[in-house]
């Protein structure tokens, strides 16, 4: 399914096709640069304070251009510092943007460092058994300029708050795409959504510190790791023989291990970068030694850091986590056979932060009224 917008979101723009736009409509193609100094230097959120444009350039981009493709319309905090922005776009559809803090010594909450996960689809038809963000399936793919702007309304809410040599640099540290969808299903929307956080013009985000999560498609991972922007790459493995992985991800009947894991190898040689492997760990499903001692090979074959995830609890998936001490013991493991491994304890479970919760709670319950959203 396609949403086509009554106007297209300026976000989606980059700096050629906005200078093709300008040029096409009889406005000086220098303009183009003015406009993106206003949107991602400046960010200014309304035509208006674009002082420097003329009014019928204004008035053009008002009558062209969406400023404004999401709306947020419930924030929550939890207790461990973690946001969650549920966004509204223009066909009613929800999707959620999450700020990951990361508390650093001497500083406060709002000088930490700050990770942005984003979501480029509204639902998602991989099927993932864990994960809340497939169990109303897949509407439609996020369009560049709904990717984008979602950092763009996280820096809205930052800018005030983050302290900054230059104001004109983004107000968080890190991007993972790792919010709702599957980011390499909509490919071209995404790397289009990445070009213009990368641009030195737009937010000037370094691909280093750009993460792509995949669930394991192995097309456009070979197509990514052709790619010249050096993003990094976090593969949602969550079983590490086909037999535990076909349970909880259904991709894995159409992209085994034995295609997988080449495709991955691929783009590491490409990018010369340390791979991050996500495992979820699931009671009496993958968190046994077999499976610890299956992930470690792995691991060390690509060269890859594991990240453990304890299980987030989601209303209406009968899994269970395992107790720390199987949680320890299986990360005791991986150390053991020489690879690097972190376990990412629980964040955001007093928000519904795991991928879809808070939307589909929303769906269910209805939106909040203002009073009941600053109650949150």
């Amino acid at each position: 399914m396609k949403f086509i917008p009554e106007k297209r979101p300026i976000q989606g723009e980059t700096i050629a096709s906005l200078t093709a736009a300008l040029a096409e409509s009889g406005h000086p193609a220098f303009r183009a640069r003015q406009i993106y100094e206003w949107l991602y230097k400046k960010r200014v959120r309304s035509w208006d304070e674009m002082t420097n444009l003329s009014r019928a350039l204004r008035t053009w981009l008002d009558e062209t251009y969406d400023l404004h493709p999401t709306q947020p319309i419930l924030n929550k905090t939890s207790g461990d510092v973690t946001d969650k922005i549920l966004l509204s776009l223009r066909d009613g559809s929800l999707i959620e943007t999450v700020i990951i803090r990361a508390p650093q010594s001497g500083v406060g909450r709002d000088q930490s460092r700050k990770t942005i996960c984003v979501s480029t689809q509204v639902g998602c038809a991989y099927g993932c058994k864990f994960c809340a963000s497939g169990l109303a399936g897949w509407k439609r793919d996020l369009s560049a300029g709904e990717i984008v702007d979602q950092l763009l309304e996280v820096c809205a809410r930052e800018d005030s708050r983050t302290d900054r040599a230059d104001p004109s640099l983004a107000s968080f540290d890190n991007i993972v795409v790792m919010g709702m969808g599957e980011p390499l299903a909509n490919y071209d929307n995404l790397l289009q959504a990445l070009t213009i956080a990368n641009d030195p013009l737009g937010l000037g985000f370094g691909a280093r510190r750009i993460t792509v999560s995949t669930s394991g498609l192995v097309p456009q991972i070979l197509r990514l790791a052709e790619e010249p922007m050096g993003f990094r790459l976090a593969l949602s493995l969550h079983g590490a023989t086909n037999e535990v992985r076909e349970q909880i991800m259904p991709i894995n009947r159409r992209y085994p291990l034995e295609e997988l894991i080449p495709a991955v190898r691929t783009f590491s040689r490409h990018h010369g970068r340390m791979l991050t492997l996500e495992f979820i760990l699931i009671e009496e499903v993958n968190d046994t030694l077999d499976q610890a001692e299956r992930l470690a090979a792995i691991a060390r074959d690509l060269h890859a850091h594991v990240n453990l995830i304890p299980y987030n609890t989601v209303e209406g998936l009968d899994w269970r986590r395992p107790s720390l001490r199987r949680q320890d013991r299986f990360l005791e493991i991986l150390k053991s056979g020489s690879v690097s491994a972190t376990i990412r304890r629980e964040k955001g479970h007093d928000i519904d932060a795991a991928c879809g919760q808070l939307r589909l709670k929303v769906e269910k319950d209805g939106v909040p009224t203002p009073a009941e959203a600053k109650k949150t």
